[in-house]
């Protein structure tokens, strides 16, 4: 039975599973790392030098496939071959991997800074800056993502937070120190939300939502909140504020994978929101081709405002900035994913050609609720409207 069609009929998923499934992916990180580790081990042993076979992660290794939906990276690979040059490199490459070994063996995690002060104890093979240990562990990351494994599974997370969460979901937390599962429903933090951590890897879910709305403005948000939107929609609202961070990404990709739900994405009308918020979340980022696969979310859909939105709603407007032209035109031009959907490529000809702007709120020319009274339910029941 699949995750959803559990959902679907029970709405629940035992803590045993939970436990289960999180076991499994630790184990096959342990796996994959100590494999990648034997074989250094075995070349060196038969005298011979070891390499590491590093995904390129140049533009010209990338591409987007129409079929996945994103920004892909290529077949080729850089060899790093242990040779005087290279050797502190190697060794780096090597105690990072180490250090990931025992951060799942147990069940702790570290951030780019940690593992940069961590370098102070590996004498030789410290990092003299922590961008020197930034690029070492995206090299890390790039090597095992061809191992379906990314930087969270490794235990190395990020800094900044994630998202806020509210809605028809509840999200089941395994306790780092008890190993206990926390189940927090995302319905009962009354006026607040549910804060997306830093790494979400080892999160379950139970939802009977119907689709999920990912908000760009962290005042839309509230507003969507505090009236319970989510309630007669049935939905699930999550807050992006801004451009979303990885986790926020993983989270919706997660929901969107797993629960088999559509996830609908609202945000401004202007290049920004368009080219820059809607693209990473839907199809990544061409700098960050190698970890697209875990964080774009294919089957996402923009739901508004679209420059038509503007039009048939009558949006009090600002004039486009040269910086907004200047992206619009660029998509238009350069962007593979905008350059493969027709409609995509006539609304942002479309926002060009009327020169203007409008943001989330300019809804509440109507009213400070016709956005969950008139706007949503309205687009909502043309779902198939929604551009690519």
């Amino acid at each position: 039975m699949s995750p959803r069609t559990k959902s679907k009929a029970e709405g629940k998923i035992s803590v045993g599973e939970v436990r289960k499934r999180n076991q499994a992916a630790d184990l096959r990180t342990l796996n994959i790392i100590s494999k990648t580790a034997e074989g250094i081990y075995t070349t060196i042993s038969k005298r011979r030098k070891p390499d590491l076979k590093l995904p390129v992660r140049s533009l010209g290794n990338i591409s987007y496939s129409l079929k996945k939906g994103y920004f892909e990276i290529g077949s080729q690979k850089k060899i790093r071959t242990l040779s005087v040059n290279t050797v502190k490199t190697f060794a780096q490459s090597l105690r990072m991997m180490s250090l990931s070994k025992e951060l799942v063996e147990t069940n702790d995690f570290a951030t780019k800074r940690d593992v940069y002060y961590q370098s102070k104890n590996w004498a030789e093979a410290g990092f003299q800056e922590q961008t020197e240990s930034d690029a070492v562990m995206d090299d890390i990351e790039a090597l095992f993502s061809v191992d379906e494994v990314n930087r969270e599974q490794l235990r190395f997370v990020p800094d900044e937070h994630g998202g806020a969460v509210a809605g028809e979901l509840a999200v089941l937390d395994p306790d780092l120190e008890s190993g206990e599962i926390e189940r927090i429903d995302c319905t009962r933090f009354g006026s607040g939300a549910y804060s997306i951590p830093s790494s979400v890897e080892h999160l379950s879910f139970e939802t009977r939502a119907e689709f999920v709305l990912v908000v760009e403005t962290g005042g839309m948000f509230q507003r969507l909140q505090n009236h319970k939107f989510w309630k007669t929609a049935n939905c699930i609202l999550v807050s992006m504020g801004g451009v979303p961070t990885r986790a926020t990404r993983r989270f919706i990709r997660r929901l969107s994978d797993e629960m088999k739900i559509p996830v609908y994405a609202f945000v401004d009308c202007d290049p920004y929101g368009i080219c820059n918020i809607y693209r990473t979340l839907k199809v990544g980022s061409g700098n960050a081709a190698h970890i697209n696969r875990f964080f774009c979310v294919p089957h996402c859909r923009f739901l508004g405002v679209t420059p038509q939105d503007i039009v048939d709603y009558k949006l009090p407007t600002h004039p486009l900035k040269d910086v907004d032209i200047k992206r619009a035109k660029d998509a238009i031009k350069n962007d593979p994913f905008f350059q493969s959907q027709s409609t995509w490529m006539k609304s942002l000809q479309q926002m060009l050609k009327m020169g203007v702007r409008a943001e989330q709120q300019a809804l509440a020319k109507w009213g400070l609720n016709y956005v969950i009274e008139k706007y949503l339910p309205e687009k909502l029941s043309k779902v198939e409207r929604f551009l690519p």
